[in-house]
C-alpha cells in the first residue's frame, strides 16, 4: 500500500477485502452462504420461525467474525484456534436452538442444566465478539446491566429491584425473543442485513460513480465546488448505504483530496466530508436502517418516520452546503471548468437503470408495504438488473435488446400476480446464460462479491445489535427504564430544557463508543418514554435521541467518523472534530426546535400550530429554521460577500440562537436582529463602495 493510502483498518479492523490462502477462500464462502440464507428467508424461499432465524443470524455473525477478525489482524497460530474454538461455540448455540426449539418452549421458566450451560455460552460469546469487533465501551456498558440485573437488589432504592436467580436471568436473555434474540437482532436479521446487501449489490454496479459524476457536474463549476461535491456526494451515498463512517471511506478518499486541492484547509475538508457522511444516516429512504427500527418500535408506518425525517434532513444539508459555501467566498476559491467536469446528464443516460431498484423501493416503502418486503424486491431487482445488463451486451444492438429489457420488465413485474418464484427464476436462468460466456463470469464474481461484502459489513452492526438486546433484556426484566425516566421527568417538570440537554448529553456520551443503531435503541428505550411523558410528541422524541446518537460521531473525545476522514485528510482528528462540529450546527439545533414546535417534522401539536394552523406553523418554523442556519454560517466563518466585523457576528450569533429558543418574546428580538444584521451589512456595502 503506498504511504499516501489511508490505514482505514484504525477504524475499521475488516476494512480490508478478504484475505488469500485457504482460511480466506473458507471464511469468503461463509460469508457468501450467511447472504444466501438472509436473502432466502427474507424471501421465503426456505421458512423458519423467526426465533431460530434469529439464533442462526447470530450464529453466522460469530462464525464469520471471530475468525476473520484474527485474520485480518495477522494474528497467531493459538489465537486463530481461539477465534475459529468461539466460532465453532456460536455454531452449537444456534443448532441447539434449532435442535430443542419445541423443548425449549415447553420448559421456558424451568430450564435444564445443559440450557444454563448453553445460555451462559451464547452471552459470553457474544460478548467476546463485540468486544474484539468494536472495543470496550458497548460490553462494559452491557455488563453494567447485566451486574444490575444479578446483584441490583442490594443497591439502595429507588435503584434496587426486587431480585433475580441467576437461571432466570440466563433464560431471560440467552432464549426467547427478550434478550439477545430481541427486537434488534430481528431487525439486523431482516432489514438492516437486507439493505446493507443492497447498497452493497449497487456500489458494485457502479452506483458510487454515477453519484459522483452527477455531484461534480451539478456543482463541481460553483464557488467553493469541490466541497459541495462532498456534501452532495456524501448525501446521495447515504440513500442506499446509510452508514457514516462507511461513507467517510468511500466517497471521502475521492472527495477530501479534492477539496484539498482546491484550496481548502484539511480540517475543514475533513470535517465537511464526515458532517455529510453522517447526514446520510438522517437521510431518508434507507437512514441507516433506524428508519424501519423506529417504526418497528412505535408501530407506525414507515411513511411516518419519513414524513418527520424529510424537512431536518434537508436543513442539515442545506447548513454543510452554506457553511461551505461561505469558507469558499471568504478564501476565493471557484469552482472547476466545466470542461473538466462530466456530464450529469451523459452520467444519468449511461446509468440511469441503476435508479430503478432505488425508485421501486421508495415507491413500495411509501405505498405501505413493508420494509421487508421492498427491500427484497429492490435487492432482486438489481440483481435482475447487473446479470440483464451483462446479457444484453452479447446481444444485437437495436430491436432485440429492447424486446430483451421488456421481456425482463414483464418478468419483475409478474412478481406482484405470482410470487417470488417467477424472479427466483428468472434470477437462475441469467445465472446459467452468464456462465456461458467470459463476460458474463465477471459479473457473477461481482454478484458473489457482493454478497461476501454485505455479509462482511453486516458484522459489527449485527453483533452490536445481538449485545444491545442484553440491555433491553434487563431493562425489560427489572424495570430499570423506569427509574432513569422517572429522574428525566423529574427534572422536566421543572424545566423542559434542562431535560432535553440531559438526554442530549446522554445520547452523545453512549454514542461515542456505540454505532448509531444501538445507541439509538439504547437511548429511545430510556428516554422515549420519558420526553412522551414530558408531551413529546412520539416520533418527535425519538428522532431526538436518534440525532444526537448520530452526531456523537462527529463530537469530542472520540468523533469516529472524524478519525475516519483523519489519515485521508493528513490532519489530527480532534481538529476534524472542531469544524465538523460548525459545519453540522443545523443538526445540533433542528432536535430542540422541533421539541417546541413538532411543526417542523410535520407533526401535529404545539401552541405555533393551534394558535395559526398546521400548514402556516411549518412555513413559519421553517423559515426560522433557515434563518438561524444562515446567521450562524455567518457568524462561524466570518464573511457574507465580506469579511464580518466581530460585532457583525455577534450581532449575527446573537439573532442564530433568539431564533432557536422558544421561550416569550425570542422569536420577536430574533427578527429584530435578523433586520438590524441585513442594515448593518447594507450600510457598510454602501460605505465601501463609496
Amino acid at each position: 500500500m503506498p504511504d499516501s493510502a489511508p490505514d482505514l483498518s484504525i477504524h475499521d479492523p475488516l476494512a480490508d477485502s478478504f484475505p488469500g490462502g485457504a482460511e480466506g477462500r473458507t471464511l469468503f464462502w461463509i460469508a457468501v452462504a450467511f447472504s444466501a440464507f438472509q436473502i432466502a428467508t427474507a424471501a421465503h424461499l426456505i421458512d423458519f420461525a423467526s426465533q431460530i432465524v434469529r439464533a442462526f443470524h447470530v450464529g453466522f455473525l460469530l462464525l464469520l467474525g471471530f475468525p476473520l477478525l484474527a485474520l485480518a489482524r495477522k494474528a497467531g497460530p493459538a489465537v486463530k484456534a481461539l477465534a475459529w474454538a468461539m466460532a465453532g461455540l456460536g455454531v452449537v448455540v444456534a443448532l441447539y436452538q434449532y435442535w430443542d426449539y419445541v423443548p425449549l418452549l415447553m420448559r421456558a421458566g424451568d430450564p435444564l442444566p445443559r440450557d444454563i450451560v448453553l445460555g451462559v455460552i451464547a452471552i459470553g460469546t457474544v460478548f467476546v465478539a463485540a468486544w474484539a469487533l468494536m472495543g470496550p465501551a458497548l460490553p462494559i456498558i452491557s455488563a453494567l446491566f447485566l451486574s444490575y440485573a444479578l446483584f441490583g437488589q442490594h443497591l439502595p432504592a429507588p435503584l434496587n429491584h426486587r431480585g433475580y436467580d441467576f437461571a432466570q436471568v440466563i433464560e431471560h436473555l440467552a432464549y426467547g425473543t427478550e434478550g439477545i434474540y430481541g427486537i434488534p437482532t430481528y431487525v439486523s436479521s431482516s432489514y438492516i442485513f437486507l439493505f446493507i446487501l443492497f447498497g452493497a449489490f449497487l456500489e458494485k454496479a457502479g452506483m458510487i460513480r454515477l453519484f459522483t459524476d452527477v455531484s461534480l457536474g451539478l456543482v463541481g463549476h460553483k464557488q467553493g465546488g469541490a466541497a459541495k461535491v462532498s456534501v452532495l456526494s456524501s448525501g446521495l451515498m447515504g440513500t442506499i448505504s446509510g452508514s457514516g463512517v462507511a461513507n467517510v471511506v468511500t466517497t471521502g478518499q475521492f472527495t477530501i483530496p479534492l477539496m484539498k486541492s482546491f484550496g481548502y484547509r484539511p480540517a475543514f475538508a475533513g470535517g465537511v466530508e464526515a458532517t455529510a457522511s453522517m447526514g446520510g444516516q438522517i437521510m431518508p429512504p434507507v437512514m441507516g436502517a433506524v428508519a424501519f427500527i423506529m417504526a418497528e418500535t412505535l408501530g407506525v408506518d414507515y411513511v411516518e418516520v419519513v414524513k418527520a425525517a424529510l424537512i431536518p434532513a434537508i436543513l442539515y444539508f442545506l447548513g454543510a452546503f452554506w457553511m461551505v459555501h461561505l469558507e469558499a467566498g471568504r478564501r476565493n476559491l471557484r469552482g472547476l471548468s466545466r470542461d473538466e467536469l462530466p456530464s450529469p446528464r451523459k452520467a444519468l443516460k449511461e446509468s440511469w437503470y441503476l435508479i430503478l431498484p432505488l425508485a421501486v423501493l421508495v415507491y413500495l416503502l411509501f405505498s405501505g408495504y413493508t420494509p421487508l418486503f421492498a427491500g427484497t424486491i429492490g435487492l432482486a431487482l438489481t440483481v435482475l438488473l447487473i446479470l440483464g445488463g451483462s446479457v444484453a451486451l452479447g446481444l444485437p444492438a437495436g430491436a432485440i435488446r429492447v424486446i430483451f429489457w421488456i421481456g425482463l420488465g414483464l418478468i419483475a413485474a409478474a412478481f406482484f400476480k405470482f410470487g417470488i418464484w417467477v424472479v427466483t427464476a428468472a434470477i437462475v436462468a441469467l445465472i446459467v446464460v452468464n456462465a456461458l460466456s467470459k463476460g458474463g463470469r465477471e459479473t457473477l464474481a461481482i454478484c458473489r462479491d457482493s454478497l461476501a461484502d454485505g455479509a462482511k459489513t453486516a458484522l459489527p452492526v449485527g453483533i452490536a445489535c445481538a449485545l444491545v438486546g442484553v440491555i433491553i433484556g434487563v431493562m425489560t426484566l427489572t424495570g430499570a427504564a423506569n427509574t432513569f425516566g422517572q429522574f428525566i421527568v423529574g427534572v422536566g417538570e421543572k424545566n423542559l430544557f434542562l431535560s432535553l440537554v440531559l438526554t442530549m448529553i446522554t445520547c452523545i456520551v453512549l454514542g461515542m463508543g456505540i454505532p448509531t443503531i444501538p445507541n439509538y435503541i439504547i437511548t429511545s428505550s430510556i428516554a422515549g418514554p420519558a420526553l412522551l411523558e414530558l408531551g413529546v410528541p412520539l416520533i418527535v422524541s425519538h428522532m431526538f435521541v436518534f440525532y444526537f446518537g448520530i452526531l456523537a460521531d462527529l463530537t469530542p473525545p472520540v468523533a469516529l467518523a472524524c478519525f475516519a476522514a483523519a489519515p485521508i485528510a493528513k490532519e489530527n482528528g480532534l481538529r476534524i472534530s472542531l469544524e465538523a462540529i460548525k459545519v453540522a450546527a443545523a443538526g445540533f439545533v433542528i432536535p430542540f426546535m422541533a421539541v417546541y414546535t413538532p411543526a417542523l417534522m410535520l407533526q401535529p401539536g404545539g401552541p405555533l400550530a393551534e394558535a395559526i394552523g398546521f400548514a402556516p406553523a411549518v412555513a413559519y418554523i421553517v423559515l426560522k429554521a433557515v434563518l438561524s442556519i444562515g446567521l450562524w454560517g455567518a457568524a462561524v466563518i466570518g464573511w457574507l460577500g465580506r469579511d464580518l466585523a466581530f460585532w457583525e457576528r455577534s450581532l449575527a450569533m446573537a439573532g442564530a440562537f433568539t431564533l432557536v429558543a422558544a421561550m416569550p418574546i425570542t422569536d420577536e428580538i430574533g427578527f429584530a436582529l435578523v433586520a438590524l444584521f441585513a442594515a448593518a451589512l447594507w450600510f457598510r456595502r454602501g460605505r465601501v463602495a463609496a
